[in-house]
């Protein structure tokens, strides 16, 4: 996702948690603000933080922030294995 009033709220910079979207921000509904994890097929061993939250249809799955729609939309779906570490 990135930072777009109609993929988000009307605070499109500020996540759910209260931060400020930047580089390695993700959201969950199934994961508590602050858990860390890993996309290795994807991103190897980049780690991610869960700072923000989903539309409620989307109880299973994570969404990576982009900070341009264009490179959000060229990601696109996909499917991986994610390691949570704490």
């Amino acid at each position: 996702y990135s930072s777009t009033p109609d993929q988000t709220d009307d605070t499109p910079f500020i996540t759910a948690s209260g931060t400020r979207v930047r580089e390695g921000v993700i959201a969950s509904n199934f994961l508590a603000f602050g858990t860390k994890v890993q996309i290795p097929e994807i991103f190897g061993d980049r780690i991610f933080t869960v700072e923000d939250r989903m539309a409620k249809k989307h109880s299973d799955k994570i969404d990576i922030w982009f900070p341009e729609r264009h490179l959000a939309k060229k990601f696109g779906v996909q499917e991986a294995e994610v390691i949570v570490l704490q």
